[in-house]
């Protein structure tokens, strides 16, 4: 049981209730006797939003690019940004402070991607998005190499460590197989923002493949959970009653302010 969304597609939702049942789908595991879900969620304000990396977002070549941000960040970051000196732990260090790279950010939380497709309050006039991906599906593309590593320590994941053995570098990564695959990545608990996020990134074989047209060509490994404009106050509210909010996902003064002001911008009239 791979644990497949029994419906691939896009599904817009009409009420909290259907949210929460299309957010768990398929999360039982029966040799498991347990709801342990396997998709990875990625929530986004805007249901037109691409899964585009910020790397592709800067145009131009994204293998120069990616080669050069890369290692001026090495470079001159602190050499004890790192807990190993990997390029696995540079790049999921990197991303995490927001330097373009190849990653994409994710959540194993259904909550926390519902957090960040509704904390734009100056967007709540437009549909979000919720991301579902299936990592147990993705990984059938994996190259063999990596589909051992894997099986070696009976995980769906990778961690830095595990990269680093299967290919310490990206050029080795990528040279692992001639067909585009993507691999999903759990960074090191750097700070309370990555454990408090619950974050894995998605990790493509190439600084210019698309997730989302790479997904295309594979129906049932994903599912985008449309959140109507008329839903969200709603979402949020809830959101907030049960603190999935900045103040927890942000730790900090920063993420205190940044929840106040959310939390007390007036609902416009116009919006029921």
């Amino acid at each position: 049981m791979t644990g497949t969304l029994p419906s691939p597609g896009v599904i817009e939702v009409s009420s909290w209730t259907e949210l929460q049942e299309t957010l768990y789908a398929s999360s039982w595991k029966e040799p498991l006797g347990r709801f342990r879900s396997s998709f990875a969620f990625r929530g986004l304000s805007k249901a037109e939003h691409s899964l585009e990396t910020s790397l592709t977002r800067l145009g131009g070549g994204g293998g120069e690019l990616e080669r050069h941000i890369l290692r001026n960040f090495r470079k001159y970051a602190q050499r004890e940004a790192v807990p190993h000196d990997s390029v696995w732990n540079w790049l999921a260090v990197a991303q995490h402070h927001g330097l373009p790279t190849r990653l994409l950010d994710w959540t194993y939380s259904p909550y926390v991607a519902l957090h960040f497709a509704t904390e734009r309050v100056d967007l709540f006039g437009t549909d979000g998005v919720i991301w579902c991906v299936d990592y147990h599906a993705t990984n059938q593309a994996l190259p063999e190499r990596l589909k051992q590593e894997l099986a070696e320590e009976g995980s769906d994941v990778f961690t830095a460590e595990m990269l680093s053995r299967a290919a310490p570098t990206l050029t080795e990564f990528d040279a692992l197989a001639t067909e585009p695959f993507v691999a999903f990545l759990e960074p090191p608990s750097l700070d309370d923002r990555i454990v408090n996020q619950f974050a894995l990134f998605s990790l493509a074989s190439g600084p210019d493949v698309r997730l989302d047209r790479w997904l295309a060509g594979r129906p049932g490994a994903w599912q985008r959970i449309v959140i109507p404009a008329r839903l969200k106050w709603e979402v949020r509210d809830k959101l907030d009653q049960a603190n999935i909010t900045e103040r927890v996902l942000y730790p900090g003064l920063d993420g205190l302010s940044r929840w106040l002001k959310r939390y007390y911008t007036p609902k416009p009239s116009d919006q029921g």
